[in-house]
């Protein structure tokens, strides 16, 4: 067979091609420059991101022949790093720590160790997936890690060193290679095209990049899944098929009508993404990211994206941080559940029954139903003014706010999301006139998001039957109803601690048997 996969045809041959892990690189270039070459190293990582990789790199740097003693830029051509390269040099050993667990395996290969090199400099053995190794093969290396022979490298390489001796690691020199950047996938897949002579589109790679979730390896069997599907060019709209990834547009789309309380708008985007045979879990993941970029947005403000920004903008904190809880509270539970959909489907009702404007917007959607459904126009208008005189008598008597005291019973009366009245609770009164009220706020309250703010005018303007505007001053609140609320509750924990000191009966039984109040359990009587 004559086709070679990427992954293997543009695997680094020299350390100047290895994608993304420059800190790994610059401590072995400069271990080997210097002529200070450790004994034993631990490369650790995820999939795919250089780990044998880089050991075999290194591995030809110590044996390369161009030179009198080991080079950071082996040649690739002496017969040491060709015969490293292709897998049949003597005197590189690549062990799958996998499939040789037993002691015994280890005991051999230690027996091997006193004998020097055949053609090259250094005896190299690269372990992998060492993690692997049962407690007493780590036991049976321990000694000859420590103190190996002058012409002996160990190299072991893992995806989960937590599970390496502590004593193991120790003797290492322990390199961590870090997931690459969605930006260097991005460059690499660009540049292994171009030299393919590939057609391809630069949001096709990116989709690519995005998916390989920081694993080179990943992103080129992806990349070659692509070639394939698309019979030696790669478009967008195949990339998205293959992947079952969505246009981010629908996503925003959905967010933002959960953001709204609006649940028929949410579920028909849930439609037109069925029709597209998602990866459900992906759709959730892309939520999830959606998300978190507008908590980001909303600290920082450094995004370029403009639908990002107006969903940050209309988005509460607190409820954007809730939305991102329960939507990761889904994804981690999603491989248990025991249909993909429907867990996407709950967790969107989650995220609307939650929703301050949720409750609001359906009791103003059945009022509309039910009415056009079961009334004409005349008998609706008839009843809409049979119901205003009562609250057009009661305002005409309690005309204006006039006070802090009127403007906390008032706040009392309204019908607000927990969201609002964390709001507005803290805000006191400062005047009001025919068309105006007036609040007092602390300064470092910061700007009322847009839906809660909507959602107190909206309570008024029910409230009075006409159009009210808000405004808000930024001074020192004082006598808030929230305060107010917190004094009461205050001054009422008082008295009913000071009832229970001063009980003759309660004092006699703690006196009897020396007994002790806890003072979080006494509660005030309500009323």
């Amino acid at each position: 067979m004559s086709y070679e996969v990427l992954a293997r045809k543009y695997r680094p041959k020299n350390f100047n091609e290895v994608v993304g892990q420059d800190h790994v690189i610059q401590v072995l270039v400069n271990s080997i420059d210097s002529e200070k070459i450790h004994q034993a190293f631990i490369f650790s990582g995820t999939r795919g991101v250089g780990k044998t990789t880089i050991a075999r790199i290194l591995a030809k740097c110590l044996n390369c022949e161009s030179d009198s003693k080991p080079t950071s830029e082996p040649c690739n051509k002496c017969s040491n790093t060709v015969e490293i390269t292709s897998g049949r040099s003597v005197d590189f050993l690549e062990i799958d720590a996998a499939s040789n667990t037993q002691v015994d395996k280890i005991r051999d290969l230690i027996e091997t160790v006193e004998y020097k090199p055949a053609k090259g400099r250094f005896k190299i053995f690269l372990i992998d997936e060492v993690h692997m190794l049962s407690t007493a093969s780590f036991n049976a290396l321990l000694k000859t890690i420590e103190e190996p022979p002058s012409h002996v490298v160990f190299i072991f390489a893992t995806t989960n060193p937590d599970k390496i001796p502590k004593t193991v690691q120790s003797r290492c020199l322990q390199l961590n290679l870090k997931t690459v950047s969605e930006e260097l996938i991005f460059q690499h897949l660009k540049k292994i095209l171009k030299s393919e002579k590939i057609k391809f589109d630069e949001e096709s790679i990116q989709l690519i990049a995005n998916s390989a979730n920081g694993s080179v390896r990943d992103s080129l069997t992806i990349l070659d899944q692509m070639i394939a599907f698309g019979d030696g060019k790669i478009e967008k709209n195949q990339v998205k098929k293959l992947l079952g990834t969505i246009d981010d547009s629908i996503l925003f789309e959905l967010i933002e009508h959960v953001v709204d309380g609006n649940g028929k708008g949410a579920f028909d985007c849930l439609a037109q993404i069925e029709e597209l045979s998602p990866e459900y879990d992906v759709i959730l993941k892309n939520i999830i990211s959606i998300l978190h970029k507008i908590s980001i947005e909303q600290v920082l403000d450094n995004s370029e994206n403009e639908k990002i920004k107006d969903l940050s903008s209309k988005t509460d904190k607190e409820f954007c941080q809730l939305l991102y809880e329960i939507a990761m509270n889904a994804y981690s539970r999603f491989s248990v559940h025991p249909n993909p959909k429907e867990s996407l489907e709950i967790c969107l009702l989650r995220m609307l029954a939650f929703n301050p404007l949720q409750k609001l917007s359906s009791n103003n959607q059945n009022i509309n139903i039910n009415n056009s459904e079961k009334k004409s126009p005349e008998k609706i208008n008839s009843e809409v003014e049979n119901n205003l005189k009562p609250i057009g008598k009661e305002l005409k008597s309690k005309k204006l706010i006039k006070n802090n005291d009127d403007w906390t019973e008032f706040f009392k009366s309204l019908d607000l999301s927990p969201f609002a009245k964390n709001y507005f609770g803290s805000m006191s009164f400062e005047s009001s006139n025919e068309t105006t009220l007036t609040l007092i706020a602390n300064s470092d309250i910061g700007e009322i998001p847009e839906n809660i703010m909507s959602e107190f005018k909206t309570t008024i303007e029910n409230k009075f039957t006409k159009k009210v505007d808000v405004e808000l001053k930024y001074d020192e609140v004082f006598d808030s109803p929230i305060e107010k609320e917190t004094k009461k509750r205050q001054a009422s924990q008082k008295l009913a601690e000071e009832d229970i000191r001063e009980n003759k009966e309660i004092n006699d039984f703690i006196n009897r048997f020396g007994a002790k109040i806890k003072s979080d359990t006494i509660k005030p009587i309500k009323k």
